[in-house]
């Protein structure tokens, strides 16, 4: 069965950053951009990897859509607020890292996956040889994430250490 990954901005600002986009993309998997995300990514410095990828197609194009009333409630910015409406039009999971944001989606009943997530799944599935590296790259480009949970992470899910 084929899958659906709406994508906020911060997954897709971090994985271009590194040069990482393709991690988002699988043969089996649809990627839609909220109109709302891609305009806050266009919004951001020029040259800025995430919007050269938008402004040159290699992304798919931007999905406009009303934002849902129960999504809009939880207070969100504009673009989680459009990932987690879409998401929940469509079914589909929210590739988010906001915490606010993750938690409105989990009491929406939204599939969730982060950037971490996002790089241990391609790992999983033998699109890149070890997570850790990758990790080590979006730490660089100012990522932040609590080593202990990268560690216990990378242990339980690729049998990977992490050593910062």
């Amino acid at each position: 069965m084929r899958e659906t990954w709406v994508v906020n901005a911060s997954p897709l600002i971090s994985l271009a950053k590194i040069g990482r986009l393709d991690l988002l993309r699988a043969a089996e998997r649809d990627l839609l951009i909220p109109a709302a995300v891609a305009e806050e990514i266009l919004a951001g410095p020029a040259g800025d990897p995430a919007s050269v990828a938008l402004t040159a197609h290699d992304l798919p194009d931007p999905v406009p859509l009303a934002s849902r009333v129960e999504v809009v409630e939880r207070g969100l910015g504009a673009g989680e607020t459009a990932a987690l409406s879409l998401a929940l039009e469509r079914g589909a999971t929210a590739v988010i890292d906001d915490r606010e944001a993750r938690a409105a989606g989990r009491s929406l009943g939204v599939r969730l996956i982060g950037t971490l997530g996002v790089v241990i799944r391609a790992r999983r599935e033998g699109r890149i040889p070890a997570a850790a590296p990758v990790i080590a790259d979006l730490r660089r480009v100012g990522f932040r994430l609590d080593d202990s949970l990268l560690r216990q992470a990378l242990r339980q899910f690729v049998g990977e250490d992490w050593e910062p």
